[in-house]
């Protein structure tokens, strides 16, 4: 057996191990490229992914300016309007997406910071105006006041009827401003400016009718069972509230209507029901007529239109103050009916009839026993109601025919007594004598007679002339 040489074996050996080497470090080689593509290819995730959120970023980035954007140009103008007109929306959010994160969130907070501000500066500016118009209102009505009672006593010096035609349609066009200037400084917080003594509801009515043009127009109907007054604090703003639901109402109204008002005594209180066949009012306009009304709210002058609607507002702030209610709804007859309601406790009373009579322009209660002043009741073919007390001086007329009424009917068991009508006078006994005509009234008779006629309404001015109006600030809230 031939022996290998130890060199060839030295040689092998070294071989062998080179190969060993060679594996081993070709094995480490692969990993070693393995583990670099692996990191390779997480480095691109990586940057794959960084793009993508950079991308991201940069649209939110975008979407978070076009909200600031629509937040200064279109929500934040809308929210001022809206502030000043309820009804107007204010838009959400541009993108859905920012709902209930943190922009949206930090966008509110922008948003009530605002309506704040605004409100709180709309309340200052709003309050300087009206103490400059609670102001000025209780100037210019002290001011009327005065003109009022000068021509009263311009109304007695002159004897002239044209003369006193003229004073009697500039006191009334005096009336007029009276009653704006009084309403607007009710809304703004003024002092009614009147202070007067317990009075009949019939006559603080009939009081409140003849401040209005179109007086002529309203037919009061006396229910009450009792002769209720109202006491002398709420005087004056009941018929400020009458006055303006009036007002309302024969605005409304064809001129050739008439307005109803009833008079009605309930167990706890008596009422004012207006009614009027006007256009009406729709549900919204109902709403927010009650809204005004219930005096719940303060009111901005802004709130109250252009030109501003006062007579809603003034009645609202006078319900707050003295307790009494009003409400408005659709009327029956296709108008609007407006009830006011007194409570008897603390703001009626009843007076002694014996002792304080109630005004003959006043419609009386429909008692039985109780006559029918209105001129519309007499029948046809009677006689005209008396005129006005003349002096001692003048002579009595000639006393006329009276006329003859046919004895009742004889009536069956069970039914009514029925009475016939008088007969016209033009049926009357031809032989009866006639009156002469009455010859023409002097001057001083003219006076006398224009006199006692002024004497009425003179009562009715009394406070106003004895006490001039306070303002506000110096009468306690009663």
């Amino acid at each position: 057996m031939t022996s290998i040489p130890e060199a060839l074996l030295w040689c092998l050996s070294a071989g062998t191990a080179a190969a060993v080497v060679l594996a081993a470090l070709s094995i480490r080689a692969r990993g070693q490229r393995a583990g670099l593509r692996t990191r390779l290819s997480a480095a691109e995730e990586q940057n794959s992914a960084t793009l993508h959120s950079n991308t991201e970023l940069s649209a939110r980035l975008r979407a978070t300016e076009a909200e600031i954007r629509h937040l200064a140009g279109t929500r934040l103008p809308d929210l001022t309007l809206a502030l000043a007109h309820p009804h107007v929306p204010v838009p959400g959010l541009m993108d859905a997406r920012f709902a209930g994160t943190e922009t949206d969130q930090a966008l509110s907070a922008v948003l009530e910071q605002v309506s704040d501000a605004i409100t709180k500066e709309r309340a200052r500016v709003d309050a300087a105006a009206q103490s400059t118009l609670r102001g000025a209102t209780t100037t210019i009505q002290a001011l009327l006041y005065q003109l009022q009672s000068a021509l009263q006593e311009m109304q007695h010096r002159y004897d002239d009827p044209n003369v006193a035609q003229d004073l009697l349609n500039a006191d009334f066009l005096n009336e007029q401003a009276l009653r704006r200037i009084q309403a607007t400084g009710v809304v703004c917080g003024a002092w009614p400016g009147l202070t007067r003594e317990d009075s009949y509801l019939a006559e603080l009515v009939v009081g409140a009718t003849s401040r209005l043009r179109g007086y002529e127009r309203v037919q009061v109907s006396n229910q009450l069972r009792d002769p209720v007054a109202v006491v002398a604090r709420a005087v004056e703003p009941v018929a400020i509230v009458v006055t303006e639901l009036l007002a309302n109402a024969l605005h409304h109204s064809h001129r050739e209507l008439p307005v109803t008002i009833t008079l009605q005594q309930g167990n706890r209180g008596a009422s004012v029901i207006v009614d009027d066949y006007g256009v009406g009012m729709h549900d919204d306009e109902i709403k927010a007529a009650m809204e005004l009304l219930s005096g719940d709210e303060d009111l901005l002058l802004t709130q109250l239109g252009d030109p501003p609607r006062s007579g809603f507002a003034a009645a609202g702030q006078l319900v707050r103050q003295y307790g009494f209610g009003v409400h408005v709804e659709p009327s029956p007859y296709g108008g609007v009916r407006a009830v006011v309601y007194i409570p008897g406790d603390p703001l009626l009373t009843v007076l002694d009839e014996s002792a304080q009579p109630m005004s003959v322009m006043a419609p009386p209660p429909h008692r039985s026993g109780v006559p029918d002043r209105s001129s519309s009741a007499l029948p046809t073919g009677s006689a005209t109601p008396p005129p006005a007390a003349a002096p001692a001086a003048q002579p009595a007329p000639a006393a006329q025919p009276a006329p003859s009424y046919e004895a009742p009917a004889q009536q069956a068991d069970g039914e009514l007594p029925r009475r016939r009508r008088r007969k016209p006078v033009s049926e009357l006994d031809e032989s009866a004598p006639r009156t002469e005509s009455s010859p023409p009234r002097s001057p001083e008779e003219t006076g006398s007679r224009w006199a006692a006629l002024q004497r009425g309404t003179e009562t009715g001015r009394a406070a106003a002339q004895s006490e001039p109006p306070r303002s506000p600030e110096g009468n306690a809230q009663s």
